[in-house]
């Protein structure tokens, strides 16, 4: 993940974006349940595939539901998968 990528999170649209000097590069699209989100979707741009900006962004997801005291719940292949690989993120599903 050599790339400087910063994540927002937009409530408005469900998702956490992740951009590179202002371009939308990736996105983890949830849907929320009370406290809990559904993490529904992952995508990367192409041209910014292979870079390890989808794993970024969840991880910078994950530690924003860890701040906010949130759970969450993967449906997304990419977030079950990123979540068996990070342990260290368990404590968060729902």
């Amino acid at each position: 993940m050599s790339d400087d990528v910063q994540t927002t999170r937009d409530d408005e649209r469900s998702r956490y974006e992740g951009r590179i000097g202002g371009d939308l590069v990736s996105v983890l699209a949830f849907v929320r349940h009370g406290d809990v989100l559904d993490l529904t979707h992952t995508e990367t741009e192409p041209k910014f595939r292979g870079r390890g900006l989808a794993s970024a962004v969840t991880q910078a997801a994950l530690d924003d539901v860890r701040r906010r005291g949130e759970k969450v719940r993967p449906s997304c292949a990419f977030a079950v998968t990123f979540l068996a690989d990070h342990p260290e993120y368990a404590d968060l599903q729902a």
